[in-house]
């Protein structure tokens, strides 16, 4: 936890709120609704990505269309301090996530930033490793309404990757298509990640550089097979944190590429 804290705080610059959960627990603002949580690794536990949440105006309502639609959803509504609402359930393939319900209490608390620290303002998409692409898209596209914005592969004629847009915005959840074997603890840190938005890869390199950081073969800056300048980072236990530019500067491979430029701080 203590090289998490200098990788996320030091390294990537994020200030750590302090009141945002239990004492063992780090979370990173890095806008009003986004931020990053690191947890200590539970015994057993393989995943590096324990969880994604999504913003809704109304817990109550989608907790009922869920039961409606006969989706088990494990959890109960929970409170925290300042209001703020939420509930969780696990996806067709295991994958926690959660709704949130943040109060205008919640949404109104300034980020606390060192000006010129912070490396990024936006997590642009959270990806995790999918083996049943069909019960992904049942739940994703035809219960919760997101769409495929873009599908690609490392080579033509291939998909390894499905981006799928969320119903009302600019952000994305990446399916990581993987067969049916299990990954190893190497390949679930690559596959099980998350991206920030940045507005050019060559000026964060320069950035990361100063703060003492080298290019190598698993960290360099790369284009994306989706035409966007990309830099892969990866934290102390091997999670990929993916910095990605906003805008394609080549045509996407693939597919057609229907993802729009977030609005906000870039």
């Amino acid at each position: 936890m203590a090289q998490s804290r200098h990788f996320y705080g030091d390294f990537l610059g994020f200030v750590e709120d302090r009141d945002g959960g239990p004492s063992a627990t780090q979370q990173y603002r890095v806008g009003p609704l986004q931020s990053i949580e690191v947890d200590p690794l539970l015994k057993g536990m393989a995943n590096h990505l324990e969880y994604v949440a999504f913003a809704t105006p109304d817990v109550v309502a989608l907790r009922r269309y869920l039961l409606g639609k006969h989706v088990a959803v494990a959890g109960n509504i929970q409170e925290q301090a300042d209001g703020t609402q939420f509930f969780w359930m696990n996806d067709p393939e295991g994958h926690r996530i959660e709704f949130i319900q943040a109060t205008t209490k919640a949404r109104l608390v300034p980020i606390i930033q060192i000006q010129g620290k912070q490396i990024s303002r936006h997590v642009l998409h959270a990806g995790f490793i999918v083996h049943d692409r069909a019960a992904e898209d049942h739940f994703y596209r035809d219960v919760l309404g997101f769409h495929e914005a873009w599908h690609g592969g490392m080579k033509d004629g291939t998909t390894d990757w499905v981006d799928m847009q969320v119903p009302n915005g600019s952000d994305w959840i990446e399916y990581m298509l993987h067969g049916a074997s299990a990954p190893s603890p190497q390949e679930s840190g690559v596959l099980n990640h998350f991206a920030l938005g940045v507005a050019s890869i060559q000026k964060t390199a320069e950035f990361l550089q100063q703060r003492g950081w080298h290019p190598s073969q698993r960290e360099h800056a790369q284009m994306g097979r989706d035409g966007k300048w990309q830099l892969n980072l990866y934290d102390p236990d091997g999670t990929r944190v993916e910095l990605m530019e906003f805008r394609p500067v080549q045509t996407p491979c693939c597919s057609p590429y229907t993802l729009p430029v977030p609005h906000g701080p870039q």
